[in-house]
């Protein structure tokens, strides 16, 4: 049975640091593979894979469009394009911004979970306001792991403080615990029904997320009560939302 191979990192400021010291931790032969969204300029260029191939023996690169999975390497996503995982392979879109962000955490955290459900292990660190929280809930959701960086020894509370509020989460670790408990879980066997493989011929695609959609499906689908206004960034239709996320 496999373990809790599909992890999910996603931080704002203060997130490099806290990865190049997450990634130190890490041994090479770790069976699992590592998605990272950090918050980026379009406009920027990313440095974080050569920042963090410089701290691990595992591979780190960004991640390109359809690349196959591979067990044992960190995946990063490049700036202005979200990073969303599949069944087997990843994706690179450019849909609309999510909290203001593109890349953000959230697609990549709902869709990991809905690709692998309990075998998704989310992460949230340093960074401020709320990206990662709806995503980890998805995460927990469909039987995943949660964990987030203790706030009091994040160097930006705000993202771990979102999540703590808002979802169930696992473990609440300071940066030098949260390695080792990534080890562990990687090889604590998944055995409840309805775990998927890390690739399968069988499997049936799951369907387009949010930011996959283009402007005919997004005209295709029923989101809400249509607002009579358009989003300043990509001038798409906006929709009320009667009911919020964080609502009880």
């Amino acid at each position: 049975m496999p373990g809790h191979d599909i992890i999910v990192v996603g931080a704002s400021a203060g997130g490099v640091e806290a990865l190049t010291k997450l990634v130190a931790a890490l041994p090479e032969n770790l069976p699992a593979v590592i998605f990272i969204v950090v918050h980026i300029s379009r406009h920027a260029k990313s440095f974080l894979p050569d920042i963090l191939n410089r701290k691990t023996l595992l591979p780190v690169a960004h991640a390109t469009e359809s690349e196959e999975i591979v067990q044992g390497h960190i995946y990063v996503a490049p700036p202005d394009y979200h990073l969303l995982v599949k069944r087997g392979y990843v994706r690179l879109v450019y849909g609309p911004k999510e909290n203001g962000c593109r890349p953000a955490v959230d697609p990549l955290f709902r869709t990991a979970a809905k690709a692998y459900g309990r075998r998704v292990v989310g992460v949230v660190l340093s960074g401020v306001l709320d990206d990662g929280t709806v995503g980890l809930m998805d995460v927990k959701r469909l039987g995943g792991v949660a964990i987030v960086q203790d706030p009091d020894d994040a160097l930006f509370s705000g993202m771990p403080k979102s999540a703590i509020k808002h979802v169930d989460v696992d473990h609440i670790l300071p940066l030098s615990s949260i390695a080792s408990t990534l080890v562990r879980l990687a090889h604590e066997p998944v055995t409840e029904e309805g775990a998927t493989t890390m690739s399968s011929e069988n499997e049936i695609e799951i369907e387009p997320d949010v930011v996959e959609l283009n402007g005919v499906a997004m005209r295709e689908r029923e989101f809400g009560t249509p607002a009579s206004l358009a989003c300043p960034d990509c001038g798409g239709m906006l929709y009320y939302q009667l009911k919020f996320p964080f609502d009880k």
